[in-house]
């Protein structure tokens, strides 16, 4: 039992990572927007259209499926979840370079 344990505790020690991954989003706009500017700037009011019931059904559906999971089973699923944040990040970093040089996020000149 006690060598069944030094050998987990080496794989997790093997699964530990020091790679610093800067998550932070890329500069989106060249300049500051609040959210009222934004809000003022939409065609029609922001219209609270949610539908709680089903949302907060979808949830507690998503709680159940993750509290049934096993330990390696979570972990697999967080990892999952980094890797697409991660590449989530990646497309947005290329796809906001690609608007930045096309100059789509300038405002319109008047």
């Amino acid at each position: 039992n006690m060598a069944g344990n030094s050998l987990q505790n080496g794989m997790d020690e093997q699964l530990l990572s020091f790679e610093k991954l800067d998550r932070s989003s890329p500069d989106l706009w060249p300049e500051q927007l609040s959210v009222t500017d934004f809000l003022s700037g939409l065609k029609s009011p922001a219209s609270p259209a949610v539908k709680w019931g089903g949302q907060l059904d979808d949830d507690i559906d998503m709680l159940q499926e993750f509290g049934n999971l096993t330990t390696t089973n979570l972990m697999e699923k967080v990892r999952e979840l980094q890797n697409l944040a991660y590449q989530l990040g990646l497309d947005e970093s290329r796809e906001m370079t690609r608007g930045k040089l096309l100059n789509i996020l300038d405002k319109p000149k008047t």
